[in-house]
């Protein structure tokens, strides 16, 4: 069997840099195969790790769940059969749900859920929660290990109050707060094993547990999961429970960012998520490009940007490597590539702005 480790996080909490640290000090002697799921049309983050001496299968589609279900079991049996890798990691969509890659894996012959790690974004975590509740609670609860990014540049009580908010969506799993150039790739690798092999005894002494109360009997034990999968037919909770936003839900979208309603919708990512890409030969300034992302944070006039990454020809005669989320540029410069490429990730973008600003015809 292999054992595939999978790698969640919101758009921009660090995922690909944590994957690059394991890779460098943690899965040493090990044949692995990198798997990045990518929301959108336009595949960025091959670029950035190509130079690591990994297997790279690039999966692309404009419906994430299409992805899930068809392409991406497809593919990770061809993985197998063709790589024979020791591990698998799968770097998922920023916009996906942990529940449904691990479920998509869980169904492929000969493959075994490792660790499930969450990147979180330790400046972001309220932000990410009240926002897009229902995709960032998801890839929370259904994690082994909480891995806590940029800790080292926020306030302790923020650092606190996000731990918190994790804690009361998964108080079992395992938690990294500690700067990561302060551990080891080989300490995090220990914990993704420690906290894995927990979640995974825990659930087969819970499936132990409930097997002699559900022959037709009422099971009363308030610890039993069994009561969220139960059909009552007394619709009164669930009436109170929505009761308080039927003033902008009667056919209308609502955009309200402190409305609560986010918790109580199944979205698929492509309902609520946009993406703009292009590939284009034109030629950047480093300085001129840093401006361009700057603006990024007009979400009146760009609509919300979560996410803005690529690889551009720069004037100079070299090629600059951009990252972008909100409050954050990062620009590097490095190896050429075949054209330059972007794409933005965001809700209600507006691709013609996005076109003018970096002058995209």
């Amino acid at each position: 069997m292999t054992q595939i480790d999978i790698f969640s996080g919101f758009l921009g909490a660090g995922k690909t840099t944590l994957i690059r640290k394991l890779i460098e000090s943690g899965y040493q002697g090990e044949k692995l195969v990198l798997i990045e799921n990518e929301f959108g049309d336009i595949a960025i983050d091959g670029g950035f790790l190509q130079d690591a001496g990994i297997e790279i299968t690039e999966m692309n589609s404009g419906c994430i769940c299409c992805t899930l279900v068809g392409d991406f079991t497809k593919a990770l049996r061809k993985v197998i059969d063709e790589y024979t890798p020791d591990r698998i990691l799968i770097e998922p969509s920023g916009v996906g749900k942990l529940s449904d890659v691990a479920a998509a894996v869980s169904r492929v012959e000969g493959a075994v859920v490792g660790a499930k790690v969450t990147v979180v974004d330790a400046g972001k975590a309220k932000m990410y929660q009240r926002n897009f509740g229902e995709f960032f609670e998801d890839q929370v609860a259904n994690a082994d290990l909480l891995v806590l990014s940029r800790t080292d540049s926020i306030r302790e009580e923020k650092l606190l109050e996000a731990v918190s908010i994790l804690k009361a969506l998964n108080a079992s799993a395992g938690l990294i707060t500690t700067p990561w150039n302060a551990v080891s790739g080989q300490q995090i690798i220990e914990a993704m094993r420690e906290n894995g092999l927990h979640a995974e005894l825990k659930a087969m002494e819970h499936h132990e547990h409930h097997h002699h109360h559900h022959d037709d009997e009422e099971c009363d034990d308030p610890e039993c999961e069994c009561h969220h999968h139960h059909h009552h037919d007394d619709d009164s909770d669930h009436d109170h429970e929505h009761h308080e936003h039927h003033h902008h839900h009667d056919d209308e979208e609502c955009d309200d960012p402190e409305c609560e309603c986010h918790h109580h919708h199944h979205h698929h990512a492509d309902d609520v998520f946009s993406t703009w890409g292009t590939e284009t030969p034109k030629k950047f300034d480093e300085d001129s490009l840093k401006q361009m992302l700057e603006k990024l944070e007009q979400s009146e006039t760009y609509g919300t940007v979560l996410r803005a990454k690529g690889i551009l020809s720069a004037n100079e005669g070299d090629w600059l490597y951009f990252d972008y989320v909100p409050g954050e540029v990062s620009i590097r410069r490095g190896a050429a590539q075949v054209t330059g490429r972007l794409c933005v990730i965001g809700t209600k973008l507006k691709e013609d702005a996005l076109k003018e600003l970096f002058t995209i015809g």
